[in-house]
This record gives C-alpha cells, structure tokens and sequence, in this order.
C-alpha cells in the first residue's frame, strides 16, 4: 500500500472515530479471525519466555539530580505489554526505567516513574489508566508516554473504536496539564512464527492503525514515534538479537531500540531537546505536511515523530515530520522503588 492510500485509509479511520462511526475492520474479518488464531497458535509454540511477571521499575532515578526544594520530573507509562515491559527480567530493561533515567540525564533532573500499563490491554483500557493517573495527585504528570495497539489489531476492535479511546485519552491527559507522547502500533508482520499471507496482512493492519493513531493523537495536541522498530525491520534482520525468549515481546535490546526512539521526543515536547533540532531538515526529509500524509509517512519508517503545526491549511490541519537523531539511552541506575 503506497502512503497516499495510507493517507486516505487513515483520514476514512480517524473521522470515523471523531464523528461516532462504526467502521470497517483494518482488514476482513475473516483474515483477522486466522491472524488472531495464528498469534495465538504461535505464542503457545514459542513458550511462555519470561512468563508473565512484569519487573517492577517504579521509584525514582537520577538521585545524582537531586536538589532539595525542586521537584523531580514525573513520568508516567500507559497502555499495553510493550510499555509494561513484558519479555525482560530485570527493572532496568523496561522501555520506562530506560525512559527515566535517559531524561533524568538530559534534563540534569531527578525523575519520578509510575507505570499503570497493563500487559494484554486494548486501547479501551486507557481511560481505566488515565483515571489512575489522574487521581494519584492535586496535578498531572510531566510527561505521559502511551504504547498501545497491537491487541487492537489481533482482538479484531474496529480502529475506529480504537482511535477514539486512545484520542479520548490523550485529550484528557492533555487537559489536565501533561505532554503526552504515543509510541504508535508496531509492526506485527514480524511476529516469527506467523506465516504468510498472513505476515503481511498483520503489516498492513498494523500501519493502518498507526496512521489513523498519529492523527488522532496530533489533533489532541499530542506527539507520536512510528514504533515499527519495535517490531520491525530491525526485528526482522536480527530476531534472535531483539525478540525476547518468547519471540512476541522485545528483549533488552529491543526495548532499548524502542526507548531510543522515543526520548528524543519525550525531550522534546518537555523543551529539553536543542532548539535547532526543532527546526526541519530537509537533507533528512524533515518537513511541513497534511497531517494524513505525514501520519502515512511515520507509519512506514520507524523512529518518525509527528506533532501538530499549524491548525489549518488548503488541506486541513498539518503536521511536522521530524526524523530525530537517535541518541544512545544512558545506562540506568539502579532504581530505588517508592515507599
């Protein structure tokens, strides 16, 4: 599928999330009755890995950082296995104590993380989370950072469905006061044991669903990061390197791919990040687009940020496209849990 029909698709999800539609699956019903069968069939071949114990990386990092009388930066993690940190044994190898302690470094700040994912959530989980993280203080968190989707995709939710609990959630953390950034659906179509066709229709669905994420998160006034490496290319060249043990969820490495991906935008929505990275580069594509267009980009090149730009245009509202410098993630300290 080219980018203009992603755009088109995307465009057709997200209005029908914003205008109460139903919506059509991102593919046959049928075909994703056999995609959910397959995954299925090839978690319970693979094994169980890591199991489902989650380590728990909650407390605070960058203690170097602290100064009596400031506060520390709160971050919290929402959404699904992937922001939980399932597949790793050990706290600091989660996507939010890498998150933590590469922010507390740049930011030259102590970071408080709170991680209310919930492993096998769907997009309709997050109000559930955002109401836990909005009733945990008189005010909001720093930074909130959601992964969520791929449930989505295998438990057959229409994306319009899915667009519009996720959108419903970032306005809500928005409006109370947080920057919010979404690690958009990954690419499913390297999930190993799963076969063709069905590889590719896993691809297909997942970066539609991505595209129709960004507009809808970009229109909340959120931030996205095309997660495809997280299951993707990178995956797929190196799947024992960065597959966990049980070849659904990512290993250390692999979420360390994926937090790379994601501080420098989570650096950036909190204006840490240089000021001339923010400018657009156009050696690296960088760019002012429709946000459908720029959404359809994102979905098919991992580590692509999407925020919004300017309310409107002959096209509707844009976007900026921003291919940012991956940044190696500091190597985190030792947690020191919350009492």
């Amino acid at each position: 599928m080219t980018n203009m029909s992603r755009a088109r698709v995307a465009r057709r999800i997200a209005a029908g999330a914003a205008y109460g539609g139903g919506g059509a699956g991102l593919i046959g019903a049928a075909a994703v009755g056999l995609l959910l069968a397959e995954v299925r069939l090839a978690r319970r071949q693979v094994g169980n890995g890591g199991g489902d114990r989650v380590p728990v990386a909650e407390g605070m990092y960058g203690r170097p950082y602290v100064v009596p009388g400031e506060p520390a930066l709160r971050l919290v993690m929402l959404g699904d296995s992937t922001a939980a940190g399932q597949g790793v044994h050990r706290a600091g190898q989660t996507p939010g104590a890498l998150l933590a302690s590469g922010l507390a470094a740049v930011a030259e700040r102590p970071v408080e993380l709170r991680n209310v994912a919930l492993p096998g959530a769907q997009s309709d989980d997050l109000d559930r989370q955002v109401s836990l993280v909005l009733s945990a203080g008189p005010s909001a968190p720093d930074i909130c950072v959601i992964m969520v989707g791929a449930n989505d995709v295998t438990h057959r939710m229409p994306p319009t469905r899915s667009v519009r609990h996720l959108s419903a959630a970032v306005r809500r953390l928005r409006t109370a006061g947080a920057e919010v950034v979404v690690g958009t659906c990954p690419d499913l179509g390297t999930i190993e044991p799963v076969q063709q066709p069905l590889r590719w229709l896993a691809r297909r669905a997942s970066r539609q669903l991505a595209a129709a994420q960004t507009i809808g998160v970009v229109e909340q006034g959120g931030r996205t990061v095309s997660l495809g490496d997280l299951l993707g290319p990178e995956f797929a060249a190196n799947p024992r390197e960065l597959f966990g043990p049980d070849n659904y969820h990512p290993s250390a490495e692999g979420y360390a791919t994926a937090a790379m991906a994601v501080l420098p935008t989570v650096c950036a929505a909190l204006g840490l990040w240089p000021a001339e990275e923010d400018r657009p580069d156009v050696t690296r594509r960088e760019g002012f687009l429709p946000v459908a267009r720029a959404a359809a980009e994102a979905a098919s090149e991992a580590g692509t940020e999407v925020t919004a730009a300017i309310p409107t245009g002959p096209r509707g509202p844009w976007a900026l496209l921003k291919r940012r410098h991956r940044r190696r993630v500091p190597e985190p300290e030792p947690v020191t849990p919350s009492p």
